[in-house]
């Protein structure tokens, strides 16, 4: 399946297999941890050099997912850039497609910790928070302030031997896997996620969206 269907506090949803969250009533397209830039960062601060073609990768996969889904509004989830100053340093070329990306439609930037500000020169509106019915869209979840959509952790699941980006689902908190390219992952045992989401589902990523429970003892044998 390319996707997998959910209820979250009475909104409908859908975990996309390439890691992006479709609202269908209202047409949304919400991802998180795009990190335009990272391969910019990390030379500039003298870390190890990757192909600077990460951001062009990333707008490929989110792409699709428009010319697919044609949502009215994109909101990304915070750390769509992997700093501020690869926001003045982005490429052109993938400036000028997120402005065409942006036409015709909403387009929100949550502001998270790599990219706390925001850039005028960008398509849409910054903005810390976003409502929708009694859901919150942040960048990171609050356990005292659910429910909430948030990105951040970078969530990921081991599936038949392989580490793959997953959606986290739980009470009152949904986390997305990071969208972006170059970006790295935490296991959804690690003890931050469990304090968010003791007990779940993760929906892993990849050629198709696989939902599986998290949080749940296994069975005694007799």
């Amino acid at each position: 399946m390319s996707s997998h269907a959910f209820t979250f506090h009475g909104l409908r949803f859908e975990a996309r297999a390439s890691g992006a969250l479709w609202w269908p009533d209202g047409r949304w397209l919400v991802v998180a941890d795009l990190h335009f830039g990272k391969s910019e960062r990390l030379a500039r601060r003298g870390g190890p050099l990757l192909p600077p073609y990460e951001g062009l990768a990333t707008l490929e996969r989110l792409g699709s997912e428009i010319a697919t889904l044609r949502p009215e509004a994109v909101v990304s989830l915070g750390d769509g850039f992997d700093d501020m100053a690869t926001i003045q340093a982005l490429d052109p070329a993938v400036l000028a497609e997120l402005q065409r990306m942006a036409t015709m439609r909403d387009w929100f930037w949550i502001s998270g910790n790599h990219d706390p500000l925001g850039d005028a020169k960008l398509p849409g509106r910054m903005l810390v928070e976003l409502p929708l019915a009694s859901v919150i869209l942040r960048h990171q979840a609050d356990p005292q302030a659910g429910p909430d959509i948030s990105g951040h952790f970078h969530p990921v699941v081991r599936l038949a031997g392989e580490r793959r980006r997953a959606f986290l689902l739980g009470k009152d908190h949904l986390i997305l896997p990071a969208f972006g390219a170059y970006t790295g992952g935490l296991s959804c045992e690690d003890a931050s996620l469990r304090r968010l989401i003791p007990k779940g589902i993760a929906i892993a990523c990849g050629r198709r969206a696989v939902a599986l429970p998290i949080g749940v003892a296994p069975a005694k044998g007799r």
